[in-house]
């Protein structure tokens, strides 16, 4: 491995840690959860898997959302809170569509990248708004095919919540991003940057 390669494993492993650190402090302290209307709640769980893919690649995305999706299904089986919190047990709902979350979000902001003078921040916004909306649809799905939920309900839950949801997502997601990848200036004393 030259020391490229090396410098981006180094880079995609701390990227994956610092976002898998963040989920589970989001979650532990529920301060991933934005309180909304009628006791809901708007879920930012998954930008941290967003962020992770965005900067990090495919195999971020894809861990990231491996310790989302565990971290659900650990949260169901000990301390559930509502009546569909059970079916979280299952891998199928809690961490599949959590890991596929990381890898779509990851193909749409690459594909997006690839159109040219594409403005930046919108692609991460774009990127945001389907990564978020993937994660929504899939975890409703499941729940439609386990008959937790049906199709009315799957639709109520994905205008009430997860176009919120996606919304807060893109605007979070295009912040974060935009300003960690801000080019540096640099120092008019040195070649460094600062």
């Amino acid at each position: 491995m030259n020391k490229t390669n090396q410098r981006n494993f180094i880079r995609s492993l701390s990227i994956t840690a610092a976002m898998g650190a963040l989920i589970i402090v989001m979650g532990l302290t529920h301060i991933g959860f934005i309180p909304w209307f009628s006791g809901a709640s708007i879920t930012i769980m998954q930008v941290p898997v967003i962020i992770a893919a965005i900067l990090a690649g495919k195999f971020s995305g894809f861990g990231t959302g491996l310790i989302f999706g565990v971290f659900s299904l650990i949260q169901a089986a000990i301390a559930p809170i509502g009546p569909l919190d059970p079916f979280f047990v299952n891998p199928l709902v809690s961490i599949l569509p959590r890991v596929l979350m990381g890898l779509g979000t990851y193909f749409c902001y690459a594909a997006f990248n690839k159109i040219n003078n594409f403005p930046k921040p919108l692609n991460y916004a774009i990127s945001g708004f389907l990564g978020s909306l993937i994660n929504t649809c899939l975890v409703l799905l499941t729940l439609v095919i386990l008959k937790a939920i049906d199709f009315k309900m799957f639709l109520a839950i994905l205008v009430a919540n997860g176009l919120l949801e996606a919304a807060a997502s893109a605007i979070i997601t295009s912040l974060v991003v935009s300003l960690i990848k801000m080019p540096k200036k640099k120092s008019k004393f040195s070649d460094e940057e600062v």
